[in-house]
């Protein structure tokens, strides 16, 4: 089941954007995909990559191949890949990452590990991947409100 977040509202619809969802199972099968990539996909693409399932081994393995197949007719060359992480920061509900802490703390929040565990994998991913350091994200704080941490 997809799901999307209030602060990816405005390209929902057109799927403009990879979507956290799609780039959670990004980092899951260990593949690097640019928007502009993204953007020679047909809405039909990109639907299927928000719907495929990414969870189980061998629907990782489908997930991957699919894209890769994918890229490769739709652009004409192979997708870059990335290492897979074997355990994300995401995926770990009891300690929140510092650069995670820190780049809350300029907004004014604190999480507690608490409220940490008690977010969803999918939450924990966009938190950091909307933390990174030396990206200024607007989205960071709207989801921290989505998130009721503020």
């Amino acid at each position: 089941m997809s799901e999307f977040f209030e602060f990816e509202a405005d390209f929902v619809d057109s799927l403009r954007c990879i979507p956290m969802q799609v780039r959670q199972k990004l980092d899951i099968c260990g593949i690097k995909l640019k928007l502009s990539d993204w953007s020679h996909l047909t809405k039909a693409d990109r639907e299927a990559l928000v719907e495929l399932p990414c969870s189980t081994e061998p629907e990782i393995k489908t997930y991957k191949e699919y894209l890769q197949s994918l890229i490769l007719e739709r652009i004409g060359t192979p997708v870059a890949e990335l290492p897979i992480e074997p355990h994300p920061a995401w995926l770990d509900a009891k300690s929140v990452p510092t650069n995670l802490q820190e780049k809350a703390r300029e907004c004014g929040v604190t999480l507690s590990p608490q409220q940490w565990a008690e977010l969803t994998s999918l939450q924990r991913f966009a938190l950091i991947k909307l933390s990174r350091p030396g990206h200024e994200n607007p989205n960071f704080p709207k989801a921290l409100k989505e998130f009721h941490l503020v």
